[in-house]
């Protein structure tokens, strides 16, 4: 895997000369960033040896390297599912690349179903720490010593210096922000109400079906991470109701560009 890694290290490094000190995968509620990115370069995944190739309806695919105020960074425009059938290897393979590319911080977004009673459809929730209930680990089998620890410590996960000042532009933009443990499953059904109970019960405050995986494997290399969730249903006893993912979709984008303005502030700041 290592020697792969390197080979699309290699070949995306001859075709940008972007040094990006940010990551971003822009997962659901973040499509607008790339509005506010000053595109240098972008390549497909089709294009980009040993890449997975999106194939989630919303998941455009390609690989853009830019500034955001002044920031170089490398964004995703579309991330890779377990649910699609990739092995966790290939799910988590772009945060490989970034982190061997020069990458040190990554910031992830997502939309989940919340399931604690005092969130609100639309609302934005910080993720502070998370529960894998996926049924793997990413960092399963051989373990590379280039690239971190055999057994990394997961006590501090989420970077609190970047949850503070996320939360101090919220206030300064008048940017409501929750913040809570994102609960992780495979997917693709959406919860039964006896799921939503029991992972509430677990400790989970919203349940979606990605951004663990990435965030494991980009703390086993020792990046900051940031995440943040839009909760687009409700796994709340008395609010549970049927829900599409074309529904899904349209709660994140009304809530897009508030969430747009708190990354875009907060890569500003790195």
């Amino acid at each position: 895997m290592l020697k792969k890694i390197k080979e699309t290290v290699e070949y995306l490094k001859s075709n940008t000369k972007i040094q990006p000190e940010v990551g971003i995968i822009l997962g659901t509620g973040l499509g607008g960033l790339v509005n506010e990115i000053e595109i240098e370069d972008s390549i497909s995944y089709t294009d980009i040896p040993h890449f997975p190739v999106s194939t989630v309806e919303g998941h455009k695919g390609r690989l853009i390297f830019g500034t955001i105020g002044g920031v170089q960074v490398m964004a995703m425009q579309g991330r890779f599912h377990y649910y699609e059938g990739y092995s966790m290897e290939m799910v988590t393979y772009p945060v490989r690349v970034m982190k061997l590319f020069g990458v040190e911080s990554l910031f992830v977004s997502n939309a989940s179903g919340g399931m604690n009673p005092t969130f609100e459809i639309g609302d934005i929730m910080v993720i502070n720490d998370h529960i894998n209930m996926f049924d793997t680990n990413p960092l399963i089998g051989k373990n590379y010593d280039e690239l971190g620890p055999r057994f990394p410590d997961m006590s501090e996960t989420y970077d609190k210096d970047l949850i503070k000042k996320a939360f101090e532009i919220g206030e300064r933009l008048d940017i409501k922000l929750q913040q809570g443990i994102y609960l992780g499953t495979t997917g693709p059904t959406l919860e039964t109400p006896a799921e939503y109970k029991m992972f509430h019960i677990l400790g989970g405050d919203t349940v979606g079906m990605s951004t663990v995986p990435e965030i494991i494997v980009a703390h086993h290399m020792d990046m900051r991470c940031f995440g943040i969730s839009i909760i687009t249903d409700l796994g709340v006893p008395g609010k549970i109701v049927e829900i599409s993912h074309e529904e899904i979709q349209l709660v994140a984008a009304a809530a897009e560009p508030k969430m747009t303005q708190i990354i875009k502030e907060l890569v500003g700041k790195m």
